[in-house]
């Protein structure tokens, strides 16, 4: 599996068993991170730190979901119907996370089980 390109590229499509791979190791590094922050420096600190980490994270966060919505054959401005208060974060749980993606080629590249 090619890390490089799971969490810096926009390009492509991803099938579900490399986006649950990428979100777990996101969610693990998100998480130790805290744990370290936190243990470290207290609440006052550890939040602007923690809030850096964040961001830092948000990047390969969005290509990933980037290339799984090009899979379901979707643009990746689809990425912001998480911004829809629990419907979002259900929808693209659901859309990204479940739901097999397009059977042979689309728009965005040929099939990743192919």
């Amino acid at each position: 599996m090619d890390f490089n390109y799971l969490f810096t590229s926009f390009e492509g499509r991803i099938s579900r068993q490399p986006f649950w791979i990428g979100a777990v190791i996101l969610w693990v590094i998100h998480w130790v991170a805290a744990a370290i922050l936190y243990g470290l420096f207290g609440e006052g600190f550890a939040n602007i730190l923690f809030t850096i980490v964040s961001l830092v994270l948000l990047y390969p966060g969005l290509a990933l979901g980037a290339k799984r919505w090009h899979d379901r054959d979707k643009s990746a401005w689809w990425l912001l119907i998480v911004l829809v208060p629990v419907v979002g974060a259900l929808w693209y749980l659901i859309e990204c996370g479940f739901l097999r993606g397009t059977e042979g080629e689309n728009r965005y590249g040929p099939d990743p089980l192919a």
